[in-house]
């Protein structure tokens, strides 16, 4: 589907500033706050058009303005960290570090001890040509950490399949993590709303395989919105509450690395959806590309840039592999912002 008109909030305030600038009638705040904003940029996608007006202007920002529902159980005054724990070989930063069961196990139980909200578990790499797995070798990988896993901290699956999904569920997990937004498998929709479980629809365009071919644009921060519209349609079509989906705009997926800066650098459009935000650029490309690094695993300060830059755009979810240095940056963040 194609949304009619974007508004894009820019002039973001913290703090005392954006309280008094909301009070004083020339700030709006974004998602309920603490980020407000006061102007906005207008954007008319059949005309081809776009404007800056202040945010007093804006008439129709419901979505944009109104606080979100509780998501996974948390009720946010902060962005949440969720650890990434990839048991898989090939993974594109750290493919067999966490391999063995034990290993993921201990890497995750001290991910929850450094303050990571949230616990994901993959047993797939989807870096772009990647290799398909079957979803038993799938299970085989993940299940055992994740039954080891949940009775202390939030877990999340990062997975595509179905059955996955269903078998993480019965073994404890408590969120669904699908880059391919509930496409790739036809009863993911299915599975997802029977279990009235929070989901993250990512955006993605074909698969690992050939995502790298798909990255034409008209305007690739708006055109994300768009399609990430249409996989939350889905999504409620099939019985799954909007309250109950986090969007990501797939840095790395389907995106050069100018478009997954644009995307970034224009994250506060997403909040159109009326959904929370994540963003998941931890060690990715993008950072190399910018910074010069090519070891993903030197990347650390690019990853708490961006994902610093993320919590003053308001996203709810920043999705990490270095969790104790993470947690760090968004307190100083907070306490800077408050």
């Amino acid at each position: 589907m194609r949304l009619p008109r974007l508004i894009e909030p820019l002039g973001l305030l913290y703090g005392q500033a954006a309280v008094e600038a909301i009070n004083a009638g020339s700030a709006l705040p974004l998602a309920g706050g603490p980020v407000a904003f006061s102007l906005a940029r207008l954007i008319d996608r059949r005309a081809g058009t776009s404007r800056i007006v202040p945010a007093s202007a804006v008439t129709d920002e419901l979505c944009l303005t109104a606080p979100h529902a509780p998501w996974a159980g948390f009720t946010q005054s902060r962005p949440l960290v969720m650890g990434i724990l990839n048991t898989t070989p090939d993974s594109f930063s750290d493919g067999g570090d966490f391999a063995a069961h034990d290993t993921a196990i201990a890497a995750g139980l001290a991910m929850a001890r450094a303050g990571a909200d949230i616990v994901d578990v993959g047993g797939e790499s989807t870096r772009p040509g990647a290799a398909v797995i079957a979803p038993e070798d799938e299970q085989a990988r993940i299940l055992p950490v994740v039954r080891a896993l949940a009775p202390h901290v939030a877990v999340s699956v990062d997975t595509r399949n179905a059955a996955t999904m269903q078998a993480a569920l019965d073994a404890g997990a408590r969120i669904i993590n699908d880059v391919s937004a509930l496409t790739h498998d036809p009863d993911a929709l299915r599975v997802v709303a029977a279990a009235r479980c929070p989901v993250v629809l990512m955006h993605m365009r074909g698969t690992p395989a050939t995502m790298t071919g798909l990255t034409e644009y008209s305007d690739v921060a708006c055109d994300v919105v768009e399609e990430l519209e249409a996989r939350i349609a889905a999504a409620e079509d099939a019985g799954i509450l909007r309250a109950n989906i986090v969007i990501d705009p797939g840095i790395g997926f389907a995106k050069t690395a100018a478009q997954n800066v644009a995307v970034m650098a224009r994250l506060p459009l997403l909040f159109n959806l009326g959904c929370r935000v994540l963003l998941g650029a931890s060690r990715k490309s993008v950072i190399g590309h910018v910074t010069g690094v090519q070891n993903a695993k030197d990347r650390l300060p690019g990853s708490l840039a961006a994902h610093g830059f993320a919590a003053m755009a308001g996203a709810s979810v920043v999705r990490v592999h270095d969790v104790p240095e993470t947690v760090q940056a968004l307190q100083v963040i907070s306490a800077l912002t408050s």
